[in-house]
């Protein structure tokens, strides 16, 4: 089955503008990658600063090819003069075998 990775990012509320407009902006980064399945931004309602960034993937092997091929470049450079403002102040990766999962029935 599937695995499913969880960024869990820890985002202070005046960085949660820029967070999200950055994810926003990379729109089909990850969709055309083999093996991906999901992803979701997930925003905190109350009780946390962590935005979780939620991916599910075919396999630990597409993952890790993502990592080290896309969106490794995607990170690397910055904004101007080199340097990119940073919108988390910490950043956690959870991983997850999925071992049961449901549709909405008649799907």
């Amino acid at each position: 089955m599937s695995i499913v990775k969880i960024n869990a990012l820890t985002v202070p509320e005046e960085q949660r503008a820029l967070l999200e407009e950055r994810f926003g902006s990379r729109a089909g980064m990850v969709e055309d990658s083999d093996g991906f399945e999901w992803f979701e931004l997930l925003r905190p309602l109350e009780g946390t600063d962590q935005y979780l960034v939620y991916t599910r993937w075919r396999d630990e092997e597409s993952f890790r090819a993502w990592m080290e091929g896309s969106m490794k470049s995607a990170h690397q450079g910055g904004g101007e003069g080199g340097e990119r403002r940073t919108a988390a102040s910490g950043s956690e990766l959870w991983s997850f075998e999925v071992v049961q999962q449901a549709t909405p029935k008649g799907e």
